[in-house]
């Protein structure tokens, strides 16, 4: 006579808490978000690692505008050897121009991985779309950083000086930071639209001339004809310049401050999820 015997099927082992990244209906949690993040800023620190011309603008653009500006405009604006005066001036204004010049790079970066095949891997990856963005515009606000560094060393160099603390100093680069994200949302919303890396660059300046050179960042709007004046009291980046300048050599703050809070809120609320959107239907 022969017995049988029978086992229980093991039951199935749970994944550690850890490793889960997927809920059960799919969704990907806060945890699994930030690790897909962290992983794409790597990668594409490791792009410019590979790829190092493309820190060119960020190592050399600052130098060239702030030597360019202080010692060509300089003397016109402030009086011939007042060039230091307006180093003073000019030097926070950039910081505002920097993040402006920079937020274009994501644009193309996203339009050209595209172009190469990146984004057919990262659909069949199970990541969140977002991350995707996210991470790009974590690298750039990095190379933004790097950027305006570059910035106050020339400028302390040719005379720059602080009339409030530290402290306002990193206040306004944090500004800068703030703003300089919103716009990336622009440029990304351009990337994933447009067909072209030229033609991302081509809309950009036709976006950035205006804004730029209608502001406070080079010279005093007491100095525009009246139409352009009102143009420039509702330019966010004179908004911004303001709060630079103010927070560096001291004065009212207040207003620039909250006004560029409330322009980095509104581009972000209408662009991040257009953006979002454009690219979930792209991939």
């Amino acid at each position: 006579m022969s017995t049988v015997t029978t086992t229980k099927p093991s039951s199935p082992v749970a994944a550690p808490e850890h490793r889960r990244t997927v809920s059960d209906d799919g969704r990907i949690g806060l945890r699994g978000n930030l690790r897909h993040i962290g992983a794409l800023v790597r990668r594409n620190t490791l792009q410019i690692k590979q790829d190092p011309e493309s820190m060119f603008d960020v190592l050399f653009m600052p130098i060239i505008f702030t030597l360019l500006f202080v010692f060509v405009f300089g003397g016109a604006i402030s009086g011939k050897g007042n060039q230091a005066e307006y180093v003073n001036y000019v030097v926070p204004g950039l910081m505002a121009m920097m993040g402006m010049n920079i937020a274009m790079a994501v644009g193309t970066g996203v339009n050209d991985d595209f172009k190469k095949g990146v984004m057919d891997r990262f659909r069949s990856m199970p990541i969140a779309r977002s991350s995707v963005l996210l991470a790009k515009i974590v690298v750039e606000l990095g190379r933004m950083m790097v950027a305006i560094g570059i910035l106050l060393t020339v400028g302390f160099i040719l005379g720059l000086s602080i009339k409030t603390s530290v402290l306002e100093l990193f206040l306004s680069i944090g500004l800068s930071a703030v703003f300089g994200a919103s716009l990336m949302w622009i440029f990304i919303l351009l990337g994933l639209t447009m067909k072209t890396a030229q033609a991302v660059q081509g809309m950009a300046m036709l976006v950035l001339m205006p804004l730029q050179f209608g502001s406070s960042i080079f010279a005093p709007p007491s100095t525009m004809p009246g139409w352009l004046q009102s143009f420039t009291d509702y330019n966010p980046l004179s908004n911004l310049a303001d709060a630079a300048r103010g927070l560096i050599n001291g004065g009212p703050v207040a207003h620039s401050v909250w006004m560029t809070l409330a322009w980095s809120a509104a581009i972000t609320a209408v662009t991040m999820p257009l953006a979002v959107r454009k690219f979930r239907q792209k991939t």
